[in-house]
């Protein structure tokens, strides 16, 4: 006998009462608990948490850009190239967060253009610590909303998504990701306080690749798709977006091994 988890939470918080949703909590959670732990680093390494104030402006627009635009592009660049107005509308769903990650890169390169104390390498080395807490929050979101759903599944935990409609159980990808990547959290949180592998330019950054889209790779094969299209791939869209950044977490891990400094790079 399957023991199904009947899964019907709203995804308003207050519903009829306040319109605010569990995602936007949640996502807006990861900036919170990401400032405070950027913030004790910053101190650590004797840098102004004036640069960490502007930093967190530029993650914050380069993160929902990136997360929009991305989405737009990779799944559905017919209908947004038609109706590029529609990308504007955000509340309507839709991120991604291989274009989040490419925003918040994009955002630090431009935010080492104007703050000449950090560099790239040494910034996103530490910023990954907490974007791969963020990626947890998000993922409980996406549960909250009852998206980014599993495959169809015959385990005893499988979840029946009834706000979906439907009445069978499936894989809930969601907490399976958003457990993972609390656990990547950790990983890289120890790496940085217990093994100084900031010391390595690099390392942190492609221990994060590795290890967060490495499982999303996985975890693709018993996800529903995401769009029509996807159905008759070999491999789904998020699966393709990932491997060149698992092919640059294993060069960045290979490269930090040939330096260690502790200067920005």
């Amino acid at each position: 006998m399957l023991l199904q988890i009947h899964w019907n939470v709203h995804p308003e918080i207050f519903p009829d009462f306040l319109p605010v949703r569990w995602y936007g909590l949640l996502f807006m959670s990861g900036f919170v608990f990401g400032y405070y732990i950027l913030e004790r680093i910053f101190k650590k390494e004797g840098k102004s948490v004036d640069l960490l104030d502007s930093l967190s402006i530029y993650v914050g627009i380069g993160t929902i850009l990136g997360a929009r635009i991305g989405h737009c592009l990779f799944y559905e660049p017919a209908y947004y190239l038609a109706n590029p107005i529609d990308i504007l509308k955000i509340w309507e769903g839709g991120l991604a967060s291989h274009g989040a990650v490419i925003g918040i890169l994009l955002a630090n390169y431009f935010y080492g253009k104007k703050f000449k104390e950090t560099g790239f390498l040494w910034v996103t080395d530490r910023l990954v610590i907490v974007v791969a807490l963020g990626a947890t929050l998000i993922r409980l979101g996406n549960l909250m909303n009852s998206e980014i759903v599993g495959a169809p599944t015959d385990l005893p935990w499988g979840f029946v998504f009834e706000r979906l409609g439907e009445s069978f159980p499936r894989h809930p990808s969601q907490l399976y990701e958003g457990l993972f990547y609390l656990l990547s959290f950790g990983i890289l949180f120890n790496l940085y306080w217990k093994k100084q592998a900031g010391k390595y330019p690099g390392r942190l950054f492609g221990a994060f690749l590795i290890l967060i889209f490495g499982f999303r790779f996985v975890i693709e094969f018993i996800k529903d798709v995401q769009v029509e299209f996807e159905k008759s791939m070999a491999l789904n869209m998020g699966q393709w977006l990932s491997l060149p950044l698992i092919a640059l977490g294993i060069y960045l891990i290979w490269g930090s091994s040939k330096i260690t400094t502790s200067t920005p790079q």
